[in-house]
């Protein structure tokens, strides 16, 4: 929306709120707090730290089901509301549109390409920015409703200052799930010797802990779809916990501990998957909550070799989709 337009939208239609999302380019409708601005962050950062609060920027498209599950469950649920209306000024993106955004550098670009240049995979991905715009916290993907409401408590807090994301988000989260983590025959065995070698597989690892209902779930379903164990059999799996202190060789040839391997890697959610290509180094994760078919989808993206070429899974997906459809096959994204 251009500068003109907006002025004309507030002086003809005064009864509307001006926190409302007047440009909601998504199948499922932006709540009515988010606020409509022009887009120049720089601006919308000041503005927020005026109110004693800091900038929330969401990432979603038209048709994705984790961005309707954020916003008809998390963003439904009182404590979340309040929390994020009191201490943040949410804005929302659309990874394919094409309205002017300006960045804190002062770069100005079209939604899609300030999209590709946040290097978003997933959507949602959510940005929590500092009072002079600084990343203070990412969520790359669909957190469920424990998992959001503790990263707004964290940014909310001022907590980057104090400690790391990705341990605040281990050791705060707590969860009713399994006390035992799930093995599975196809993990890799120890000795963990996981230097990628020319002609091999890519290597996929898992980041898991106990008490954790995402991981129970992909265990107890995700695991047991045969289009994700046809993916799985295109790669090697390794599987670690957090706080797992056991000696590895890492993709790239070099030792280490699969506890110090996680905090290098910054996991901040469980269950994460980090896949590697035959060169040792890493080609994409996983860092969120994602389906059946998703999982199959990213599996499929690494053992294909299609990142090396298409830097968006989201077209990935969306091609992939496309060709299951020609061949007569169900998509569905949430099953």
């Amino acid at each position: 929306m251009n500068r003109f337009f907006a002025l004309i939208f507030l002086l003809v239609v005064p009864a509307l709120s001006v926190q409302a999302q007047v440009v909601a380019p998504y199948a499922i409708d932006i709540p009515k707090w988010f606020t409509d601005t022009f887009l120049d962050f720089r601006e919308d950062v000041r503005d927020a730290a005026k109110e004693n609060r800091r900038l929330l920027i969401y990432f979603g498209q038209d048709g994705c089901p984790y961005c309707t599950e954020l916003m008809q469950t998390s963003f439904t649920q009182p404590r979340i509301v309040e929390k994020t209306r009191k201490n943040f000024t949410a804005i929302a993106l659309n990874v394919w549109g094409d309205r002017e955004v300006t960045w804190v550098d002062g770069k100005t670009e079209r939604e899609k390409d300030f999209a590709k240049r946040m290097k978003v995979q997933f959507t949602p991905t959510i940005l929590l920015l500092d009072e002079k715009g600084a990343i203070a916290a990412r969520l790359n993907g669909y957190y469920p409703p424990h998992r959001m409401e503790a990263a707004l408590d964290f940014a909310a807090g001022h907590l980057e200052k104090k400690q790391v994301f990705a341990d605040y988000m281990r050791t705060s989260v707590k969860e009713a799930a399994s006390e035992t983590l799930h093995d599975e025959p196809f993990f890799i065995k120890p000795p963990f010797a996981l230097a990628r070698k020319p002609g091999g597989k890519p290597l996929a690892v898992i980041f898991e802990t106990k008490f954790c209902s995402g991981c129970d779930e992909m265990h107890r379903e995700a695991f047991r779809r045969p289009e994700v164990a046809k993916q799985l059999a295109s790669h090697d799996v390794a599987r670690f916990a957090l706080g797992d202190r056991t000696a590895l060789v890492r993709p790239d040839g070099r030792k280490t501990t699969a506890d110090a391997w996680a905090r290098d890697l910054k996991i901040a959610y469980t269950p994460s998957i980090v896949f590697f290509g035959t060169d040792g180094r890493e080609a994409f994760r996983v860092e969120s909550y994602v389906r059946p078919f998703h999982l199959a989808a990213s599996f499929e993206y690494v053992a294909s070799g299609a990142y090396r070429s298409e830097p968006s899974l989201q077209r990935f997906i969306q091609a992939r989709a496309e060709q299951m459809r020609e061949r007569g096959q169900p998509v569905d994204l949430w099953k």
